[in-house]
């Protein structure tokens, strides 16, 4: 009798990845995996020793996709949010799997990757290296929240979408104009939280930046004796 097939670590990604786009990190679990797998949870363990381990190294498959290909051009600024925009389009074609990311991080080589080059374009951004990681963290947060936050709504199916649509109206264009008087003002303008949501990406990560640069200024400004000159 022949025994059972020795799945690669290569094979095990690719098929959590598949059961991942129908399900959450929540349901998910090694035992249902195998079972895709034809194979015993057992023999999972011996490639990775964990549910939470497996999970960060499906999360990491993502940020090497994003970075393959990559090529650092432009300035600091450019080059942090052209790579911002590749994880978020590498997550958006996977929007499960951006809460696993979100919420289990990587420490693999795709993760790697993507923090070298945030850190080396924040090297060339002029901040003192003792700056760096602080700024470096806060970017790092600000993008995993931003993608997560847009899986989120990406991942509702045409039904919940028409019915949230629904309640955004209700709330907007119903609302009591003498207790909201601001929502009745700007009623017609407010837009819902799934639109434009690349322009809100792009457009809240250059604010941060140019945050970055400011503050650089203000750096080089004291390194010189006194305040930038405007």
């Amino acid at each position: 009798m022949a025994g059972r097939r020795r799945w690669s670590t290569e094979e095990i990604l690719d098929a959590a990845v598949e059961l991942l786009r129908t399900s959450d990190a929540e349901s998910f679990s090694v035992r249902k995996l195998a079972a895709v797998l034809g194979t015993d949870s057992s023999s999972l363990y011996r490639h990775f020793r964990s549910k939470t381990e497996l999970l960060r190294a499906v999360a990491d498959r993502i940020l090497l996709a994003a970075v393959d290909g990559y090529r650092p051009e432009g300035d600091w600024k450019q080059r942090i949010t052209a790579l911002a925009l590749r994880v978020r389009e590498a997550f958006g074609e996977h929007p499960q799997l951006a809460a696993v990311w979100a919420r289990y991080a990587s420490g693999g080589t795709g993760s790697r990757l993507v923090m070298e080059e945030v850190l080396q374009a924040l090297s060339a951004s002029g901040l003192p290296d003792e700056e760096i990681p602080a700024r470096y963290h806060r970017i790092a947060v600000l993008i995993a929240a931003l993608i997560a936050s847009e899986a989120g709504v990406g991942a509702v199916t045409p039904e919940e979408r028409e019915q949230g649509m629904e309640l955004f109206r209700v709330a907007v264009f119903g609302a009591d104009p003498e207790r909201f008087p601001a929502l009745a003002r700007f009623a017609r303008d407010v837009r819902p939280l799934g639109a434009d949501r690349r322009a809100a990406f792009e457009e809240i990560l250059a604010a941060h930046l140019a945050h970055i640069e400011a503050a650089t200024s203000l750096t080089r400004g004291s390194a010189r004796g006194g305040p930038p000159r405007r």
